[in-house]
């Protein structure tokens, strides 16, 4: 499917994997690997809908991530997390969703993403991310300590939930679109 050379033939093995998916596509895996900026791209290429689990949670929350973590505590963010990305499955079968780094962790919304969607894990290594998260100061999970080695031991506890998802897609360096095409080539080979 990524013959450069010839766009019709990429165009056209895109239509024919887009006709076999049937549920949304969930992209889950720890903050910064891109879940968002390569879900649009994916998005794009499928001509669905996009959606950001995140952006949904502040729009309904009228609070940010941040603010909802400080006010509520985790707990009642994942809880809330999980009715959103439920509802968000229900909504259209023809959706990318892109998860918070945590969101696959948990049984519940895990088991609903496992039933109703399917489930790609984007992996990256530990350097990539870290450089991709210290950009910015927007994480709360990282604001107190050392990003390494918090992010350290998130891949290590998160590990074994995210090698549950339904495709495994390791991260690569380039074009964001390039990384989507990698997408659409896993879940071919899933299906």
């Amino acid at each position: 499917m990524t013959n450069q050379d010839d766009p019709q033939q990429n165009h056209d093995d895109i239509a024919a994997i887009r006709r076999r998916i049937k549920r949304p596509i969930v992209l889950v895996g720890m903050m910064g690997v891109g879940k968002s900026t390569v879900g649009r791209n994916l998005a794009e290429l499928l001509d669905w809908s996009f959606v950001d689990a995140d952006d949904e949670i502040e729009h309904a929350a009228q609070l940010s991530v941040s603010e909802i973590f400080e006010k509520y505590g985790e707990a009642q963010f994942r809880d809330g997390e999980m009715r959103v990305i439920a509802r968000l499955m229900d909504d259209d079968g023809h959706r990318v969703i892109a998860t918070g780094g945590g969101a696959f962790c948990q049984t519940e919304t895990r088991e609903a993403i496992q039933d109703k969607a399917i489930s790609v894990w984007l992996d990256c290594d530990l350097d990539t991310l870290v450089e991709r998260v210290t950009r910015k100061d927007t994480r709360p999970l990282l604001r107190n300590g050392d990003p390494r080695q918090i992010l350290t031991d998130l891949l290590e506890e998160r590990q074994s939930d995210y090698s549950q998802a339904h495709v495994r897609v390791e991260c690569i360096d380039g074009p964001h679109r390039q990384m989507a095409v990698r997408i659409l080539e896993a879940i071919d080979r899933w299906l």
